[in-house]
């Protein structure tokens, strides 16, 4: 019952994640969002580690790699994903975001020799159909024209493309002696640094917009989406495995989906939801398990 608790909790924290980010739009530039974001996180994440003792410095040889992970992880990604939802409905941006487990697969197979099987590609096929019925319409709750669609989902699948390297890199910094935690926590300070910096040399203020919907949003992005999403689903990869867990990224699509059909008056045609079950059965493909066949039992012959 834990388990099922964890799943459905990951599934909800990431899926209104996208609407949140959607909320903090229009009221100043993206920078600013993201930063002020990923510097409550930061705050958060690293009280959390100090009081219960579990700091710790990294080695010299992994700083490079943290370095990196601030860079696809926690800046460039969400600079890219955060325009393109400016172009695109929440929910839409979501169901993009979600081709980032296929995504995930062929680079272990470009940087770690890891080959997927026909499932893997069959998905990735589907997946990329399926962006390209989403793409043929008009999707309300964006621009409203063909160039600023095409603009925005660019942008998506550039910021997942971000995202599924900063995944290659976790894996390569899991060599080295430090843990996931914390290494997430000096991946955050480099990506807030970096945002900062692009922020100040676009002379942006980083005074806060005080309205209440973008106060809501950055509460929910600092402390559910990136602070208590992050170690839920830590502990649910711990529990059932990081294969098992990845199917929450198939899940909360959908609940974004919903939330920006409610909120955003996103029109979703026959042809896009064709492509949302192209995209989405792609990722299932690629992702669900298939049951061993069973070995049958020699019977030994007198």
């Amino acid at each position: 019952m834990t388990n099922i608790l964890l799943f459905i909790a990951v599934v909800v924290v990431w899926g209104l994640t996208w609407f949140a980010m959607h909320l903090q739009l229009g009221a100043g530039p993206v920078e600013i969002a993201i930063f002020w974001r990923f510097a409550l996180s930061l705050v958060l994440l690293g009280g959390w580690l100090c009081l219960t003792g579990r700091l710790r410095r990294p080695s010299l040889e992994c700083v490079p790699w943290l370095v990196a992970m601030g860079i696809c992880l926690f800046s460039g990604n969400y600079l890219v994903l955060y325009r393109a939802a400016a172009y695109l409905p929440s929910g839409m941006v979501s169901v993009i975001f979600s081709l980032a487990s296929v995504l995930n697969a062929l680079n272990l197979w470009l940087f770690f020799r890891q080959r997927p099987d026909a499932r893997i590609i069959g998905g990735g096929l589907l997946g990329v159909m399926g962006v390209a019925l989403l793409l043929g319409e008009d999707h309300g709750g964006g621009t409203g024209s063909p160039a600023g669609s095409l603009t925005g989902i660019g942008l998506a699948l550039a910021g997942t493309l971000f995202f599924s390297l900063g995944s290659m890199v976790t894996r390569r910094i899991g060599r080295f002696d430090l843990d996931l935690p914390n290494a997430v926590f000096y991946g955050m300070g480099t990506g807030t640094a970096i945002v900062g910096t692009v922020a100040l040399t676009q002379g942006y203020s980083f005074a806060i917009p005080l309205t209440l919907a973008w106060l809501g949003g950055l509460a929910y992005l600092s402390v559910f989406g990136s602070v208590i999403g992050f170690l839920t689903y830590l502990s649910l990869v711990h529990r059932i495995g990081a294969d098992r867990a990845g199917y929450t990224t198939i899940l909360s699509p959908v609940l974004a989906l919903a939330v920006s059909c409610l909120f955003e008056g996103t029109r979703w045609t026959p042809v896009m939801l064709a492509g949302l079950g192209l995209v989405l059965a792609g990722n299932v493909l690629a992702f669900v398990r298939r049951r061993p066949v069973p070995t049958p039992v020699e019977v030994e012959q007198a």
